[in-house]
């Protein structure tokens, strides 16, 4: 007779689906992360650095606040546009990111 050992007692096979879905969520939204808030000199550098980007047609590496979690996004400076508080990079996806949930740029 052979016995099937540890396999029977593991939690996965103890668990409803339901319990499983429930566990995932609450260890997604556990791992939101909070957007930080930006003092008057980083948010100066953060222009700076635009303003060159945009000016001398450089590649930077942009990391933006969306969704609880920070993104980084790599491509050239397609346009800035004050009405609207956003950036347009020129990127494969052409990802427009508000002035607001700018976080850190380097210039490339």
């Amino acid at each position: 007779m052979q016995d099937r050992g540890t396999i029977k007692w593991t939690a996965s096979t103890m668990m409803m689906p339901e319990q499983t879905a429930m566990l995932k969520k609450y260890f997604a939204e556990t791992e939101h992360k909070e957007k930080p808030i930006l003092d008057e000199q980083q948010l100066a550098d953060i222009n700076m650095k635009l303003q060159c980007a945009l000016h001398n047609d450089l590649t930077v590496k942009v990391k933006h606040f969306k969704n609880h979690d920070y993104y980084h996004v790599k491509g050239k400076l397609k346009m800035i546009n004050s009405k609207r508080c956003t950036l347009q990079l020129n990127d494969a996806d052409h990802t427009e990111i508000a002035f607001e949930n700018l976080l850190d740029v380097t210039v490339l």
